[in-house]
């Protein structure tokens, strides 16, 4: 559904839900006085600290801090995103929710192209179901027969079939009046480049669809049925599939148990399915890429703890090193990850048939945890009596410790590292330190604005009288200097109503980094729904690294005077523009074309001017 949720709909929202109602049917709740009180659902406790009050419209917890409304709690106890949490909330009060942007066409059309998307991957769905009862589904039948599936399993993934000929599915959608062309983009068919003449991607394959969240199927995975090459065959990339960021068997984990705490991911679609033939239903797989971190994020929004699982090989132990890179900056204090290895040669599918669903269970409760797998990775091959050795573990690990977010498991893996090396920790800690200002030495006078974390030597020009934006020397107080961009995404978010005073013209944030990018989000949405409250705002980017910096910088003190901020901002604002200014043609073009490929939207202005510079620069 295009656009974004306004503001004055969640408020209208919240003041027709009721909070102790929705708790209520989670968590027990006794009344107390005029609130309701009950046993913490976020944390372990055996004495009463958690209290839901009727007339605030707010739980809080005194043991843990936990706090919220009604939309806070569904996102953190149902672990859902926050348009998912309004929707539940809207569906028990019959409330229709309101979309900003609705009559834009190029957004409408972008929303039917969609949802005609998804219903055409259901209709392959259902024929490839619907040809695995068939007689040319025979072969098919027999092999998942022998792989000791059940009927009932089966029916749970939404196992098919796809028949032998070459064009069995594009005829069968074609009758249904869908275009070539469309089954094409979305991974369907292929298309011949010599000849132009498309035909079936998955043929003679049993064939298992990959299905988003909610349960809609979004592409699919073909094994063969013998030993043809490749064995498994994945959906391209298409408008809703992206395999960096599907997993396969996740809305199935959720349906078998809506209270996961625990997730198993693992390398196959059959190792999924064979674990739950066994009853282990928590596991996924990546569809062919190593975990990512749009993979872990939708991971940990639901639980607490990922078990990675691989071959106790070579590559195995490679593919771990390189999931732990990928998780280290994931690892918020709450969170666990910890690192099966199997016997080489098996895989969850084989394993769990030769030694049972008990056994299994077992491995994964006495898989290593992060630490324990860092600390032997870094172990392998040195031998840690000589100092040399000593010292290359031990920068090793500390340089992946760097990588974790500040918290209690940064702390206890120093004092983890200082213990196994004999070094005080306080020299470690001296060594991250000296790290992170390393860049403050490649700042000079009268550079342009350093990149977060590093610290200016002199007032930037062009800021009333040749000073810098209020507030610059005393941030380093607080820690490592903010960039400039960064400083306009902390006022935004400390007040997001300040989004009133921009111009409507964002050029002045099109940088390629980050936190530019993250601004122009950020704008977009508060345009959009008109948001007034900062924990609106934070919901939107809730379990997300995005949502990570920006609760970081509203986390941090903002000591710019209240009456001062709306003048800071618009300085910010005024000194980027001159900075684009500046910018050469080429550098502009390279920017606004950017943002252009991004799906951004460039403003009348924007294009304008690129139109321009094409003319300029390539004319």
């Amino acid at each position: 559904m295009a656009g974004q949720i306004p503001q004055r709909f969640i408020d209208d929202l919240l003041a027709r839900v009721d909070v102790v109602e929705v708790v209520g049917e989670r968590v027990k709740l006794k009344k107390a006085g005029r609130n309701h009180s009950g046993l913490c659902p976020f944390h372990q406790e055996k004495s009463p600290s958690f209290t839901v009050s009727a007339d605030k419209q707010f739980y809080h917890c005194f043991g843990c801090g936990a706090h919220g409304n009604a939309l806070r709690f569904l996102m953190e106890y149902d672990k859902l995103r926050f348009p998912e949490a309004v929707e539940q909330l809207a569906s028990r009060v019959g409330m229709e929710i309101p979309r900003e942007g609705r009559d834009d066409p190029q957004a409408q059309a972008r929303e039917k192209k969609r949802k005609e998307g998804v219903n055409l991957l259901e209709m392959s769905a259902s024929f490839f179901r619907e040809r695995l009862k068939m007689p040319e589904g025979q072969a098919a039948r027999e092999y998942l027969e022998r792989r000791g599936l059940s009927l009932e399993v089966q029916r749970a993934f939404g196992i098919g079939y796809a028949p032998g000929q070459w064009d069995a599915l594009k005829q069968h959608l074609g009758g249904q009046g869908v275009a070539e062309g469309l089954q094409v983009e979305y991974g369907l068919l292929v298309q011949h480049e010599d000849s132009g003449r498309t035909y079936d991607r998955f043929r003679d394959r049993v064939v298992f669809p990959i299905r988003d969240i909610r349960g809609r199927t979004l592409g699919f995975g073909g094994r063969v049925l013998g030993d043809a090459k490749p064995k498994y065959l994945n959906s391209p990339e298409t408008p809703v599939f992206h395999k960096g960021r599907e997993l396969y068997g996740l809305y199935e984990a959720r349906q078998a148990n809506h209270r996961l705490e625990r997730l198993l991911i693992v390398e196959g679609y059959m190792d999924v399915v064979a674990l739950a033939q066994f009853g282990i239903v928590n596991a996924v797989a990546t569809l062919g890429t190593a975990t990512t971190e749009d993979h872990l994020q939708r991971l940990f929004r639901l639980v607490g703890e990922v078990v990675f699982c691989f071959d106790g090989d070579k590559a195995g132990r490679q593919a771990a090193a390189r999931a732990l890179e990928t998780v280290l900056p994931q690892m918020i204090d709450g969170r666990q990850a910890r690192f099966l290895f199997l016997p080489e040669g098996e895989d969850p599918d084989t394993l769990v048939r030769k030694e049972g669903a008990k056994a299994f269970e077992d491995r994964i409760t006495c898989a290593s945890p992060l630490s324990e797998f860092l600390f032997d990775q870094a172990a392998q091959g040195r031998d840690l009596a000589r100092v040399e050795d000593r010292e290359r573990y031990a920068s090793q690990v500390l340089a992946a410790i760097e990588r974790l977010p500040q918290g209690v498991l940064k702390s206890l893996m120093l004092t983890e590292l200082s213990r196994r090396t004999g070094v005080d920790e306080s020299r470690f800690e001296a060594l991250m330190a000296s790290h992170q200002r390393q860049p403050d030495t490649m700042a000079g006078v009268g550079a342009a604005p350093a990149e977060e974390g590093v610290a200016f030597e002199e007032p930037m020009s062009g800021f009333g009288e040749g000073m810098a934006p209020s507030g610059m020397s005393r941030s380093k107080r607080q820690g490592a200097a903010l960039g400039l961009m960064a400083r306009a995404l902390q006022l935004l978010v400390h007040e997001p109503r300040l989004f009133e005073s921009l111009p409507e013209d964002d050029g002045w944030c099109l940088g390629d980094d980050d936190d530019s990018r993250l601004c122009r989000e950020v704008i977009g949405l508060l345009r959009a729904g008109g948001y007034a409250s900062a924990q609106v705002l934070l919901m939107h980017f809730h379990g997300s690294q995005d949502g990570e910096r920006l609760a970081a910088l509203a986390r941090r003190e903002l000591l710019i005077p209240v009456a001062a901020r709306r003048a800071e901002l618009e300085g910010l604002v005024e000194y980027f523009r001159r900075r684009q200014r500046q910018r050469s043609p080429e550098e502009e073009l390279d920017a606004l074309l950017a943002k252009d490929r991004a799906g951004e939207r460039l403003s009348r202005e924007e294009r304008e001017r690129l139109m321009a510079l094409l003319t300029e620069v390539r004319g």
